[in-house]
């Protein structure tokens, strides 16, 4: 018999089913389970991926959350709405700070300032200066840093991911720098170069338990992180479909059992047709990509931002 010590030791089981219940029905809800505990928080961390994405609305009306926190009034912020897509009859009323960068001189500096956006994943963002990493949880502020990358000189990082939530055992952070990709498992004291030998991978997605990366010609890997990092190239049959029109960028998505290629037509997202989807399918060697013309009750968001063009399902 399980013999509870306190709120802390609830079972796993019993927090997701929490967490799925919350995740439909009220946002604040949710974020304030996350904050109750380091157990809850694990527990929330591992199911940040299987909850419905918020679309979060700026520049609406003032308004203020049902149980306001405390608010530095020194603090200049703007008001937003954050809309849960499962339930979109109701919203959070949000505020968020305002620093300095945006020309505010009665606000501090931000904690960020200096610091490059180079990804984001399992309610993580991820950002570089200095030759490190910091990744930082976006629900409660809580930062981790990497050691010093091996390189030269501060060079930028193009793409940063993490390969679970940082409280697995085996979570890794895989950057781009453009020559090669360096892998950190999370709370060891060194990197590891690894690299296909035509160039970095430039994304990587966990699907069923396994990773894969694409690389900018297109070429599919398998990813194994232990005992040792290994990168393998699964053969795909050469699609004309994919190679027909020029794609400026191509994003690995995960849309419920399928594993997805995005590509766009073109150097920017307008009204029509713009993009391609194609579905990948590992029943036959080798490999191959299969379009995909409807994605039933599915929905594909693609971001217009340069900076931080993302593509999710």
């Amino acid at each position: 018999m399980y013999r509870l010590r306190g709120w802390p030791d609830l079972p796993e089981g019993l927090l997701y089913s929490i967490i799925a219940r919350l995740g439909l029905v009220s946002f604040s809800d949710l974020v304030a389970f996350s904050a109750t505990c380091r157990s809850w928080h694990a527990a929330f961390s591992t199911l940040v991926p299987l909850l419905p994405p918020l679309l979060l609305r700026p520049d609406v009306p003032m308004c203020f959350p049902r149980h306001p926190p405390m608010i530095n009034k020194l603090v200049r912020t703007r008001p937003c709405h954050a809309t849960n897509i499962a339930n979109q009859d109701t919203y959070q009323c949000c505020q968020i700070p305002l620093h300095s960068i945006f020309g505010e001189n009665n606000t501090p500096p931000s904690p960020l300032k200096g610091f490059r956006f180079s990804g984001a994943s399992y309610g993580h963002l991820i950002f570089s200066r200095d030759k490190s990493c910091l990744v930082v949880d976006v629900f409660t502020g809580a930062s981790v840093s990497s050691p010093k990358l091996p390189i030269i000189k501060d060079i930028g990082i193009f793409y940063a991911a993490l390969t679970a939530p940082l409280a697995s055992p085996n979570s890794h952070i895989v950057v781009d720098i453009g020559s090669r990709n360096l892998f950190w498992r999370v709370g060891s004291q060194y990197w590891v170069g690894r690299s296909p030998d035509d160039g970095p991978i430039k994304q990587i997605v966990v699907f069923k338990g396994r990773v894969f990366g694409i690389d900018s010609n297109l070429k599919l890997f398998k990813v194994q992180l232990t005992p040792q990092i290994c990168i393998q190239e699964i053969p795909v049959m050469e699609s004309t479909m994919i190679r027909k029109w020029h794609h400026s960028d191509r994003w690995l998505v995960i849309c419920g059992d399928m594993l997805l290629l995005v590509s766009l037509r073109g150097t920017i997202i307008v009204t029509g047709v713009t993009f391609e989807v194609f579905r990948l399918d590992l029943s036959t060697a080798p490999a191959l990509w299969l379009k995909v013309e409807k994605l039933e009750n599915w929905a594909i968001f693609i971001s217009t931002d340069r900076e931080v063009r993302h593509c999710l399902a």
